[in-house]
């Protein structure tokens, strides 16, 4: 059994901010808490939760997560506080840092969250940005070990927009050593900047491929993985995006294309018939509510590191 430790960077705001050791080890930890062998008590630690974007896995999760190490969590709605109003972040990142033990923010610029970081004495958390999401693909890469037992010959293919998921798999999966393929129409490839960080990563590179060809993507995968083909802010480009994603559902069809034993991911909320089939998400093959329940046990561990 593994226990807290301190990460080498304070903040976690990347997927890059933590080694390929740390990720195995808070993996570890993850599964000592979900298995109840490990029970840590940060008493009078306090989480402030900055969401800017609505949310309900991630706040509950980070909720309870906190709850179950012992400390209590303070939810900073930006319309019932000065942040609505325009109060500078490195004001608000002072303050709030005298009060609370760590800080998870959900925001839409990746840059309002470096802001927080560059001016809080306490760890800061990425809770998403438009950028990343690398507390989800903690536990992404928590639900894929379950299955697998560790990341050896698996390969990941992620349908859909090269979004803020799709970057921090891609980055995870870098460190991690896996391959990862994106499938997506062209135009919507992701992040240049995170593309080649991971190439910089991967020992091979021919483990990161970004194709525009679905059935090419999928053929032979682990592990199908989508998420909405609008992301919150990107209502206005909606209608158009649902026109150009229409052959990029995961379907039964599209799942018989993958590995005989592959497992289906969606980080949720879905909208079921467009980018997944409601046979698909209740089928057999699907670990997306497990998956939906470890992002509670990355999170603590996540926390009791960052709070060691």
């Amino acid at each position: 059994m593994i226990k807290p430790y301190k990460l080498s960077n304070n903040n976690f705001l990347s997927s890059l901010d933590i080694s390929t050791d740390e990720i195995i080890k808070i993996l570890k930890l993850a599964e000592n808490f979900k298995n109840k062998e490990l029970n840590i008590n940060f008493k009078d630690k306090v989480l402030g939760l900055i969401f800017d974007k609505s949310s309900t896995r991630t706040r509950v999760s980070f909720q309870v997560a906190m709850s179950r190490l012992g400390g209590t969590t303070i939810d900073l709605n930006p319309t019932t506080s000065q942040i609505g109003r325009g109060e500078p972040i490195k004001d608000t990142a002072r303050v709030l840092s005298r009060y609370c033990d760590v800080m998870a923010i959900r925001t839409f610029d990746h840059s309002d969250l470096e802001e927080y970081a560059k001016w809080s004495t306490k760890p800061v958390i990425n809770a998403l940005t438009d950028l990343e999401h690398p507390c989800q693909a903690l536990a992404d890469f928590l639900t894929i070990k379950e299955e697998f037992i560790d990341f050896k010959n698996v390969v990941l293919t992620f349908v859909g927009d090269g979004n803020n998921v799709a970057n921090s798999l891609i980055l995870c999966g870098a460190l991690l050593g896996v391959e990862v393929r994106i499938a997506c129409p062209k135009g919507y490839e992701p992040n240049p900047f995170v593309i080649n960080k991971a190439n910089e990563i991967y020992k091979n590179k021919n483990l990161l491929k970004i194709t525009n060809d679905i059935y090419n993507a999928v053929s032979g995968a682990n592990v199908l993985y989508t998420d909405v083909w609008s992301s919150m802010g990107e209502e206005k480009q909606k209608e158009e995006k649902d026109e150009v994603f229409n052959r990029f559902t995961i379907d039964s069809d599209l799942v018989a294309q993958a590995d005989k034993d592959a497992i289906i991911l969606h980080c949720l909320p879905a909208y079921r018939s467009k980018e997944i089939t409601d046979e698909v998400i209740e089928g057999k093959n699907s670990r997306i509510f497990d998956q939906a329940e470890n992002r509670l046990y990355a999170q603590q561990a996540l926390l009791s590191c960052l709070l060691s």
